[in-house]
C-alpha cells in the first residue's frame, strides 16, 4: 500500500506535544519554601529551648535566638546560592552541547527526535512528521526540553534560590523566637514546644500534600523529628546550666 492510500492521521500541533514545565518548577519552589520554613522553625526552637534550659534570660534568649536565626538564614541562602549556580552551570553546558551537535549533525539529530516520539506511541512516519515540524520551530528548545528536560527560557535562578531559601528560613524561625520571648516564667519552654508541634503539623501536611505522600507518615516523621531534636537540646542545656551553675 502507498503512502498516498494509508488513511490520514493527524499532526499533533506543536503546542500539544511539549509539556508544561513552568508549573512543575512552581511547585519545586513551593516545596523548598515549606521546607525552608521547617529547618527555620525546627533550629532556632531547639537553638532557644537549649539556652532556656540552661536558665538563661530574656537577654540572652534574644541574643541566642536572633544569632541562630542570622546564622541559619545566611547559612541556608549561602547553600542555595551553590546549589543551584552549579545546577545552573550544568543546564548551561547541556544546552551548549546541544547546540552544537544540532549544527554539527543535524540530520542525526532529527531522527534522534523522532525516535523519542516513537518511544512515546507514534507510528515512525508520523514521529517522523512531528520532529521536522517541531525542529523548524525552535530545534534547540525542542531538544532541551524532551530530551534534556529543560526549559532554556526558564533556567534556574541561584540568586532567587537564595533569597527564597533565607526568606523562608526567618520565616519558620520567628514562632519559636516570639513565643519563647513573650511567654513569661517557666511555662516558656512549654508553650514554645506546644507552638512548634502545631508548625511542624502543618509543615509536615503541606509538604506531603505537595509531594503527593501520605500525610500521617509526613506529620508524624516531621513532629517526631522536631520534639527528638528539642528533647535533646534541651537535655544539652539542662546539663551544661547545671554544670556551669
Amino acid at each position: 500500500m502507498s503512502t498516498e492510500d494509508r488513511d490520514p492521521q493527524p499532526t499533533p500541533h506543536p503546542s500539544s506535544v511539549e509539556q508544561p514545565v513552568n508549573a512543575g518548577a512552581r511547585l519545586n519552589w513551593l516545596r523548598a519554601g515549606v521546607l525552608g520554613a521547617n529547618d527555620g522553625i525546627v533550629s532556632v526552637s531547639g537553638l532557644v529551648i537549649g539556652v532556656a534550659a540552661a536558665g538563661a534570660g530574656q537577654g540572652a534568649l534574644f541574643t541566642a535566638g536572633m544569632a541562630g536565626l542570622a546564622a541559619g538564614a545566611l547559612s541556608m541562602a549561602a547553600g542555595e546560592y551553590v546549589s543551584v549556580s552549579t545546577q545552573r552551570d550544568t543546564e548551561s553546558a547541556l544546552l551548549a552541547k546541544e547546540r552544537w551537535e544540532l549544527e554539527t549533525y543535524p540530520a542525526e539529530e532529527l531522527d534522534e527526535l523522532a525516535g523519542f516520539y516513537v518511544e512515546k506511541g507514534l507510528t515512525p512516519d508520523l514521529a517522523h512528521t512531528v520532529a521536522e515540524q517541531l525542529t523548524a520551530h525552535d530545534a534547540l528548545a525542542i531538544h532541551a526540553e524532551i530530551e534534556l528536560k529543560i526549559d532554556q527560557e526558564d533556567l534556574t535562578n541561584p540568586w532567587q534560590a537564595a533569597a527564597a531559601s533565607m526568606a523562608s528560613f526567618i520565616v519558620g524561625s520567628i514562632l519559636p523566637l516570639l513565643t519563647i520571648l513573650l511567654v513569661p516564667g517557666a511555662a516558656r519552654i512549654p508553650a514554645t514546644v506546644a507552638a512548634v508541634t502545631l508548625a511542624l503539623f502543618l509543615t509536615g501536611w503541606v509538604s506531603a500534600k505537595l509531594g503527593n505522600a501520605n500525610p500521617l507518615k509526613a506529620v508524624l516523621r516531621n513532629v517526631g523529628g522536631g520534639l527528638l531534636a528539642m528533647a535533646i537540646t534541651y537535655g544539652i542545656g539542662a546539663l551544661v546550666g547545671t554544670q556551669i551553675g
